[in-house]
């Protein structure tokens, strides 16, 4: 059962106290109802003592999906469009933010800000790994991010894969710099993208492909560019190449610090899980969790 915004029959002009709009007013605005519409359901609420939104499905005038986007409106909740025009379809918590896959990476998220993210003791910055592709460690990355911002957190996400970046195509920004170009001295931090309509999210991706990304991530200007990311940002989130196939996730995560390990259901090995684990740890990195994806 969705939030609703209201808990008692109100006039079609009331207003809440978050945006000062009734969601009613807000199904107007959008074209979803008309005003005689809403008279309908105005009556079929006093009726059934329903809220307005139960009661505009009843009438059939309205789609769960109508509802949703206006309680996203009302409530300040960003809810953007996936499809060729916008963002990528794998960007659930962007474009669904009521879906049940969602309301499991909260509880991720809620996870991590009990038992490990704490700015104050400098602990802002998180690997996302996985031992071998396919295994949703991008995926799981983009939307901790958007879920991360749903909180007001200035969240930075980071796409340090540079075998296979993926991060530019779920969230359909340009990658002409990226994190190649600040690495190589080409650009700064000022190129991560802030995401149009997601508040305090910025995306760096991973720019143009370099011929030596090992070598690239091992240099000192990716220390820098943590440290200066860890004063403008609550919470940064990496993504990175296969453990298990690249060197490249233990030079991010020797630099880092910290690892969220993402393994797929019925996909993933023991045995590569037990050498991702292994391996980042003669890194000197903590894993601070697991995650298995079944999305």
């Amino acid at each position: 059962m969705l939030a609703k915004p209201t808990d008692n029959v109100l006039p079609i002009e009331g207003t809440s106290r978050l945006t000062g709009r009734h969601i009613g007013a807000i199904l107007m605005d959008e074209g979803k109802l008309t005003p005689s519409d809403a008279e309908q359901v105005l009556k079929r609420q006093r009726e059934l003592g329903w809220r307005f939104g139960e009661a505009a499905i009843e009438l059939n005038l309205i789609t769960d999906t109508d509802l949703r986007e206006a309680l996203a409106k009302q409530y300040e909740f960003p809810y953007l469009v996936a499809g060729p025009d916008g963002v990528s379809k794998e960007l659930v918590a962007a474009w669904d933010p009521f879906h049940p896959v969602v309301e499991e990476l909260r509880t991720v998220r809620t996870q991590l800000l009990i038992r490990w993210f704490n700015p104050a003791a400098g602990r802002r910055t998180l690997v996302i790994a996985s031992p071998g592709a396919r295994e949703g460690r991008s995926f799981i990355a983009a939307n901790l991010a958007v879920s991360f911002s749903h909180l007001g957190q200035r969240t930075l996400l980071i796409d340090a894969d540079f075998r296979a970046p993926r991060q530019q195509g779920i969230f359909n920004i340009a990658d002409r710099f990226g994190l190649s170009s600040v690495l190589s001295g080409r650009a700064d931090l000022s190129v991560a993208a802030p995401v149009a309509g997601i508040t305090g999210l910025a995306v760096l991706p991973a720019g143009p492909v370099p011929p030596n990304p090992l070598e690239l991530l091992s240099r000192a200007s990716f220390a820098a560019l943590l440290g200066k990311a860890q004063s403008e940002y609550d919470v940064i989130l990496i993504d990175t190449p296969p453990a298990a196939d690249y060197a490249d996730a233990q030079s991010i995560a020797f630099r880092a610090g910290d690892v969220l390990l993402v393994s797929r259901r019925d996909q993933t090995r023991v045995e590569d899980t037990e050498r991702a684990v292994k391996e980042l740890s003669d890194a000197s990195a903590r894993i601070v969790g697991t995650l298995m994806n079944a999305f």
